[in-house]
């Protein structure tokens, strides 16, 4: 589990970086250099989700929805430098929680 958690770590960090480049051009009036930049951390995040453990692609991608509503807050709170409120760690906690229960569930059991 160890393993699959650092996959999503980077896959979270890579994908919000990389859109963030993307608003930075777009939305900040960046350089186009940064777009380049926002494709590269891209396809970081596509490669580094394919290598977590999960049985299917489908339960691999929903559990990584948790993880990203939990890494875009640290990216609120580190890098536009504002901090996140009680309700939005609540609703972090609950993705996270829920992310576990998809990866973490006894398959074939009904």
């Amino acid at each position: 589990m160890t393993r699959t958690a650092a996959f999503y770590l980077l896959a979270a960090i890579a994908e919000i970086a990389g859109c963030f480049a993307f608003w930075a051009y777009l939305r900040l009036g960046r350089s186009a250099a940064w777009l380049a930049v926002g494709m590269a951390l891209l396809a970081l995040f596509a490669w580094a989700l394919t290598r977590v453990e999960a049985d299917v692609a489908g339960r691999a991608f929903a559990a990584y929805g948790g993880v990203y509503i939990a890494a875009s807050l640290g990216w609120l709170w580190v890098v536009e430098r504002v901090r996140p409120d009680r309700f939005d760690l609540a609703g972090a906690a609950l993705c996270l929680l829920g992310a576990a229960v998809i990866l973490a569930a006894p398959r074939g059991a009904s």
